[in-house]
């Protein structure tokens, strides 16, 4: 199956609905913000510019100050350092303000270069008939995201294996700046419990995707 088969498998989602999210969900490092655009362009050429729309649970990361406070600046990424409930009533939203005639939303994203949430970098058009939205912890049968899970259509779980998800994270973090034994030591002390406590929702998901041989620049899957 191609990239092309996935976005018309995402847009059946919406035939019924004034307007549909499907959820990716996943382990850090397996590719869901990657899988996400590229279904968003997908569905974009295929069904109109402005028929789909990206909205990443990444916006929703705790900032840097309420992490202190929280005594949670290690556990970053971690779930509780995610403003859960600020995502439902987003999506709430997103999905009240359908097409025809539904306002522009506007959707925050996470600077990995400013380590922080910024506000409205992203936006969800009133023509979008589909939200594709994507987030490690959107199959956790747990308060919040469990009422993130009852407002999408479908979660997708994007499998991905341990060897190559801990090169793209190692990656992630020395381009973030850290150092070789501090990215090493984030990726086991931080990263790889994340995404185990992650794989125990896999089970929750409607579809299982192996991400190994997709290749989400030319449709080749």
């Amino acid at each position: 199956m191609g990239l092309t088969e996935l976005a018309a498998d995402t847009w059946r989602l919406a035939v019924t609905r004034p307007r549909a999210a499907l959820g990716l969900a996943g382990p850090p490092g397996a590719g869901k913000s990657t899988l996400a655009r590229a279904l968003v362009a997908e569905v974009d050429a295929r069904y109109g510019t402005g028929s789909a729309a990206y909205l990443p649970l990444d916006g929703f990361h705790l900032s840097n100050a309420q992490l202190a406070r929280l005594g949670l600046t290690d556990r970053k990424g971690s779930a509780p350092s995610f403003d859960v409930w600020g995502y439902v009533e987003l999506l709430r939203r997103v999905l009240a303000e359908a097409a025809p005639a539904g306002r522009e939303v506007y959707v925050p994203d996470y600077d990995r270069v400013l380590h922080e949430p910024v506000a409205a970098r992203h936006v969800v058009p009133g023509t979008a008939r589909l939200v594709v939205t994507e987030g490690n912890y959107l199959a956790c049968d747990e308060p919040g995201w469990r009422d993130a899970r009852g407002l999408l259509a479908e979660v997708w779980y994007v499998e991905t294996s341990d060897e190559v998800r801990q090169g793209r994270l190692l990656e992630r973090q020395r381009t973030g700046g850290r150092d070789e034994a501090a990215a090493r030591a984030w990726v086991q002390g931080n990263d790889r419990p994340n995404g185990e406590r992650v794989k125990v929702s896999r089970p929750n998901c409607d579809r299982i995707l192996p991400t190994v041989g997709l290749d989400m620049t030319n449709g080749r899957y």
